[in-house]
């Protein structure tokens, strides 16, 4: 197929604090099992794309690791791979100063792999998408760049930049977050929000980005390359089609607490939006060798201790010991003790739960030890003493938090 993928993957993700405080945002885990860049490489590899470079930046440890152990599935004497690209200052001496520049940077790469198409992709959204689809619409549009675009209510379109095109699917306006976004043609009520990917014919854009390394912009492709590339170029928009075949498209910008949360909590829904368990469309990701799931205690009888999850997503390596969990999401080797109840929440890895806590919705990040008798998540005055909250009343406490005594609700002795 002649294509490059290029994930920009090097974001700090600050409104995703403190969940990025130790790794870049396409690193957070997310449903379970996955990292949140699992879902735009699991797209490349279903689209049959081969050869995928992961630009990486701000704290990329824990997201290197992953690309290593979980997508090292490539061989090299094809000429396929997945590789982890840190700034080069090979054009010089600044890390990347915007979506483009990043590209440009890795110009020299580009140029000895030569691609015929270079395929521009975020990994920090959640979404099913078949990009070869998308080349095929290129193609026949004779297109020298396409955007893909998501069709969305006019009235919600003022927080995303706003792609304006003609009856024939040409791009002749863009707008970041307009006050009057400008409806589809024929559609009135609907508008199309970028989703922040790009395909482009090679020869034609590393001249664009040439030129843009010269000037005094952002070097940001929806701001600077496609307004300039529309003034002599075939520039179209892709109208997104979902793989993830449910009533309504599925693409989330999981970029704040709030949104995190609402879209983790909606996959252990009866009928979740996010189709995880389509064989036709996989989502891979890295699995640790870890033991099946266990749910112990059965007792009872009045005030015996009963280990189950309910309406809940739990990862291999857990132990449900005696607690409950319902409605929430637990990743590899959470161990949740005696009659503690957990209530529509996020435990990463190696969370451990004491006995007799309660946790209501709550994202406890990955080895955090919760003392007995800890309560979260019902007095937010005391919880926002020790802990960050959002927006929307998430209480979160970070990676490797340590919490001792001076964090319970109650006191050893007034435990049952």
């Amino acid at each position: 197929m002649g294509i490059l993928a290029m994930i920009l993957a090097g974001g700090k993700g600050e409104r995703l604090h403190p969940l990025t405080l130790h790794r870049a945002k396409p690193a957070v885990p997310f449903g379970g099992l996955y990292r949140i860049v699992d879902f735009t490489l699991s797209n490349c590899i279903n689209s049959h794309i081969r050869k995928i470079v992961v630009l990486t930046q701000y704290k990329s440890l824990s997201l290197d690791k992953h690309l290593r152990l979980g997508w090292n599935v490539f061989s090299g004497e094809l000429d396929e791979y997945v590789i982890s690209v840190p700034p080069q200052q090979r054009v010089g001496d600044k890390w990347y100063q915007g979506t483009a520049d990043a590209i440009y940077q890795n110009i020299y790469m580009i140029e000895k792999d030569a691609p015929e198409y270079l395929l521009i992709l975020a990994g920090d959204h959640i979404y099913k998408m078949d990009y070869a689809e998308m080349l095929r619409f290129h193609q026949e549009q004779g297109a020298d760049a396409t955007v893909a675009a998501i069709e969305v209510p006019i009235n919600q379109a003022t927080s995303f930049g706003v792609i304006e095109v003609d009856e024939k699917s040409r791009i002749v306006g863009f707008e970041e977050k307009p006050k009057n976004p400008k409806p589809i043609p024929g559609k009135p009520d609907l508008a199309f929000a970028s989703m922040g990917i790009y395909l482009f014919n090679t020869r034609t854009i590393l001249e664009h980005l040439r030129f843009d390394a010269l000037q005094d912009t952002a070097h940001d492709f929806g701001r600077n390359i496609i307004p300039t590339m529309m003034r002599s170029a075939r520039v179209c928009t892709y109208n997104f089609i979902d793989k993830n075949r449910k009533a309504a498209k599925y693409w989330r910008d999981v970029g704040t607490v709030d949104a995190y949360w609402e879209a983790n909590m909606d996959l252990v829904s009866v009928d979740p939006l996010l189709n995880l368990y389509d064989r036709s469309w996989p989502i891979r990701t890295h699995q640790a060798q870890n033991p099946p799931v266990k749910f112990v205690f059965a007792q009872e009888k009045k005030g015996g201790r009963l280990g189950t999850a309910l309406d809940s997503i739990v990862a291999n390596g857990c132990i449900v010991s005696g607690g409950r969990v319902q409605n929430s999401v637990l990743s590899p080797n959470v161990r949740v003790n005696s009659f503690s109840e957990v209530h529509e929440s996020i435990l990463m890895e190696n969370v451990d739960i004491g006995r007799h806590c309660r946790i209501r919705k709550a994202i406890i990040d990955k080895d955090v030890k919760v003392p007995p008798g800890t309560v979260i998540g019902y007095d937010p005055e005391q919880d926002r003493q020790r802990f960050y909250i959002s927006p929307g009343g998430i209480v979160v406490i970070a990676k490797g938090t340590e919490m001792d005594g001076t964090s319970l609700s109650v006191t050893e002795d007034e435990l049952p």
